[in-house]
């Protein structure tokens, strides 16, 4: 009797490690990152200022991904990329 609740337990924790690497491969290939990108610093190309990923403006300009400090950065990196 005691072995079936022993290996019902581990099945349990087998289903929620699986369950958890599952989501976080899937956050990777939908380009979330892992919390650890999210806390990477990134440097805004338009004042030079260092922010978090998971807390930056996150613009795509021109086919590339930029990161800024706030929205007036990215407002004026993109007036000056159209001239």
């Amino acid at each position: 009797m005691y072995r079936i609740f022993l290996i019902l337990g581990l099945l349990i924790v087998l289903y929620f490690l699986l369950r958890s690497a599952y989501r976080g491969f899937q956050g990777r290939a939908e380009g979330r990152g892992t919390p650890a990108d999210q806390g990477r610093m990134v440097q805004d190309p338009a004042c030079g200022v260092f922010v978090p990923r998971g807390s930056a403006v996150e613009e795509t300009i021109e086919g590339t991904t930029h990161y800024f400090c706030s929205p007036d950065c990215a407002a004026a990196f993109r007036a000056g990329t159209r001239s």
